[in-house]
């Protein structure tokens, strides 16, 4: 599975503490081949309770992931692309709650 990002998100990124920033690397692998699977099984594979990834009810075809509840409020939202017919996730906004604003 390939990723790409938006600006927004690559600035969003930035702007997290190294902290919060090292948590959602961490998450990473896990997410990936999760990612493979459910994308291998056409959306019939469910994801980690860990992640806690769910379609976006007030954005269609956006979805969100959470990765903590407390501080660091972690929250990021996703979308799939295809790019020359290949399925990617394009990483869109990460941060707190505030995200949801414009995801």
């Amino acid at each position: 599975m390939k990723f790409e990002r938006t600006s927004r998100f690559d600035s969003d990124f930035a702007a997290l503490p190294r902290e919060h920033q090292e948590q959602f690397r961490s998450l990473i692998p896990d997410f990936h081949t999760s990612t493979e699977a459910f994308v291998a099984s056409g959306g019939k594979t469910g994801w980690p309770k860990r992640l806690r990834v769910h379609p976006m009810t007030s954005a269609p075809g956006i979805w969100e992931l959470t990765w903590s509840f407390a501080s660091p409020d972690g929250r990021a939202t996703f979308e799939f692309v295809n790019r020359d017919g290949e399925v990617r996730v394009l990483w869109r906004r990460i941060g707190d709650h505030s995200i949801y604003r414009t995801p």
